[in-house]
């Protein structure tokens, strides 16, 4: 199963009054393993962000003057989703973004993302688990132990990794323990806090049993057999 979390950081709140995406985030995991591959781009929205957007990303009008625009970097984009499960916090909002990029380029044949992907929204799976609570990517971070420190403002990349780690912690997979200490979540509750290692880190090496190991085992394995059990190992 190939899945691709996603984050978006825009010129404004809607698409309908002409706002556009500004950077894209996305991080891959395969059979809910991340594998290293991911796919950052700024983009320059052909026209000016706004204040209050800024306040949140920090991303300027000035540091967007030399970005590619939209249509240069949407082919290796699709490429890089089509097929996948989208896992996104609040999917509407970057979903809306997206479709209305797709919609502004010339002999695209696909202009939605729900025909290019299935889409998975964290925000309405966190409200099931967690009803009545704080939802927000911070939140569930405090909730699951995730550290966040490093995130001062907001940013697609960082925030697709961080809801990466939430999005496994939250669905009961296997992330990365750091099991040398432990967090306080709501209520007081310890648990376990996450540190992602390195995709590229060796494997783990593989100990197998001596020829004399497996036949004190299969000694033992009698004794059961003996006495009349059923030796489930055997089956």
């Amino acid at each position: 199963m190939r899945q691709i979390v996603l984050d978006t950081e825009t010129t404004g709140l809607d698409p309908k009054q002409g706002h556009r995406i500004i950077e894209i985030g996305c991080v891959e995991m395969v059979n809910r393993r991340l594998t290293g591959n991911t796919f950052h781009v700024y983009i320059n929205p052909q026209r000016l962000v706004e204040q209050e957007a800024i306040g949140v990303h920090g991303i300027t009008n000035e540091y967007l003057a030399d970005k590619p625009v939209f249509s240069t970097v949407a082919k290796e984009f699709i490429d890089f989703i089509s097929g996948a499960q989208l896992v996104i916090h609040n999917a509407p909002f970057d979903i809306g973004f997206m479709d209305h990029e797709f919609n502004r380029l010339s002999g695209l044949a696909v202009k939605e993302s729900a025909k290019m992907c299935t889409v998975l929204d964290t925000l309405d799976l966190a409200r099931q688990i967690h009803p009545g609570q704080k939802n927000n990517l911070d939140a569930l971070c405090r909730r699951y132990g995730i550290d966040n420190s490093h995130r001062e403002k907001h940013g697609a990349l960082l925030d697709a990794e961080i809801l990466a780690d939430v999005y496994l912690m939250m669905t009961g997979g296997q992330t990365d323990l750091n099991l040398s200490g432990k967090a306080s979540g709501e209520g007081g509750v310890q648990i376990e806090t996450v540190r992602r290692l390195s995709a590229q880190r060796k494997p783990l090496k593989v100990v197998m049993a001596t020829a004399d190991e497996l036949e004190q085992h299969e000694s033992r394995l009698d004794l059961v057999t003996e006495k009349g059990g059923a030796c489930i190992w055997r089956q």
